[in-house]
């Protein structure tokens, strides 16, 4: 396989076999994110794709079992040229079970119902989404290019399609002046997206992202530990949606996960424990700083 630059993809596809089908990200203004900085978007080849894939065969033969297509946003990609993908992708490993491609809301919605479904047809399993947060406000300042109201419907017409979703939540994003807001609107956001799946990063800025200069500025102040747990509680307090959350990175305070609305009690009485630690223990034990 022929890859270009730093290759990302979601930790629960660490066993993936990962084919580049698009370089870079189409929206690239998120202003907390570093990743794709100065690597100009652009759809590769549709037959080096399909070489990519016949590379792979001869390199791991047909037992690949599930399948991710970076980078950022390869959902922007036509349904014409991305059917021919997950079907070339299905007939090399007829065991596939899985195939999953990052997509934000923006790029979703410029997909119709019958698109999203040929996409499923075809064999695409999942979108990863970040919603990352479902407040306006905090929306609009990190320039996501989405309002929380888009993200929904991006989220519904995926679900609608057969497609699980997965969908991404940044804990601190709000900051320390809007955290409680960032939390109860993302809450509602999810209830009404209702993913499979409800993936939790606490976010920290990075050197290359533009909230770095901001932080390093003193203009943003991220959560403290504390804080963080207390956003954590609200979100999870307010989802109602049959759904997995999971604490599934290391950049998390606490490893907390579990089905809701079957294990809220235990999740909260977890989050709990962790609040009421003294700073020294909690750091000692590893909560995760």
């Amino acid at each position: 396989m022929r890859y270009q630059g730093t290759v990302y993809r979601p930790p629960s596809e660490a066993g993936s076999l990962l084919i580049q089908a698009t370089l870079g990200c189409p929206h690239n203004q998120c202003r907390f994110c570093s990743m794709y900085k100065g690597v100009p978007f652009r759809i590769r080849l549709l037959k080096d794709i399909l070489e990519d894939l016949d590379l792979a065969l001869d390199r791991y033969g047909p037992r690949v079992r599930t399948l991710f297509l970076p980078d950022g946003n390869t959902i922007v990609m036509k349904t014409s040229s991305l059917v021919p993908i997950l079907e070339h992708a299905r007939r090399n490993f007829p065991g596939l079970e899985r195939v999953t491609v990052y997509g934000s809301a923006r790029f979703i919605n410029r997909k119709d119902a019958a698109e999203l479904k040929d996409l499923a047809e075809a064999g695409l399993g999942r979108v990863h989404m970040g919603l990352e947060s479902g407040d306006d406000p905090t929306l609009a300042l990190m320039k996501k290019g989405a309002t929380a109201a888009e993200s929904i419907a991006a989220g519904q017409k995926i679900r609608a399609a057969g497609l699980e979703l997965s969908a991404y939540y940044l804990v601190g994003l709000g900051g320390r002046t809007r955290f409680r807001e960032h939390a109860r609107a993302s809450a509602r956001a999810l209830n009404e997206m209702a993913p499979e799946f409800i993936r939790l990063r606490t976010y920290y800025p990075t050197e290359g992202a533009p909230l770095f200069e901001d932080m390093s500025a003193g203009r943003f102040e991220i959560p403290g530990p504390y804080e963080a747990l207390e956003e954590l509680r609200l979100l999870v307090s307010g989802l109602r949606a049959e759904t997995m959350v999971l604490s599934d990175h290391i950049s998390n305070y606490l490893n907390i996960s579990g089905r809701i609305p079957r294990d809220r009690e235990d999740m909260l009485a977890e989050i709990d424990a962790a609040m009421n630690m003294e700073a020294e223990r909690f750091e000692r034990t590893l909560y995760h700083l």
